[in-house]
């Protein structure tokens, strides 16, 4: 009787557990080392998993910690949440609608994150034939470009605004502006050669 061979399961890391002192002191018990609000925003974006409790209570403040650290990327100049979203956040509170939002929400940004790949892949597909030898820098800029514009993504739009008929589509602008750039660089190279030759 033939096993079918199981490929090798990558194993699942712990919840890395920090403790939150009446100081308002951040110990991560992993590395036994006091941590900042910068460090856990660095684990996000690491999708390292983190449980946060107050060291005296023992509870679970996990929640208010994260919005902790967006109330500070909010305060550093990378605003992201629009003005009017938060406005319409704070009215769901109390709401009969307030149990549906937060799975709203977390469907929205899912369902973003698996479209982001995606949106990377085609902006990829839709540059590179038009870089010349050489030029994979300025393309790689670009791309970079491009995916700090996707952070600014929200899953919500303003009343009377159409909604994009495809993913990346909101994107179509500055694509075609950016395939602009990319011939005129070109132009540039090729007039440059010519006169190296000479």
């Amino acid at each position: 009787m033939n096993e079918t061979p199981q490929e090798p399961q990558t194993p699942v890391q712990n919840p890395v557990i920090v403790k939150k002192y009446a100081n308002r002191r951040l110990y991560n018990t992993e590395s036994s080392s006091y941590i900042t609000l910068e460090n856990l925003a660095d684990m996000v974006r690491e999708d390292r998993d983190f449980v946060v409790y107050d060291a005296k209570s023992g509870e679970d403040i996990t929640r208010s910690v994260l919005t902790q650290i967006i109330v500070e990327e909010e305060g550093k100049g990378k605003a992201m949440l629009p003005t009017n979203f938060l406005r319409q956040l704070i009215g769901f509170y109390g709401n009969n609608m307030q149990s549906v939002v937060p799975r709203y929400l977390e469907s929205a940004m899912s369902s973003f994150a698996r479209q982001q790949e995606n949106i990377r892949d085609a902006m990829q597909k839709t540059i590179s034939p038009f870089l010349p030898p050489g030029m994979e820098d300025v393309g790689r800029k670009n791309l970079e470009m491009m995916e700090r514009a996707m952070t600014l993504f929200t899953p919500f739009y303003r009343e009377g605004e159409a909604k994009p008929d495809e993913p990346g589509s909101e994107y179509r602008e500055e694509i075609e502006s950016l395939k602009a750039e990319v011939e005129r660089l070109q132009h540039q190279l090729a007039t440059l050669r010519a006169k190296q030759k000479r």
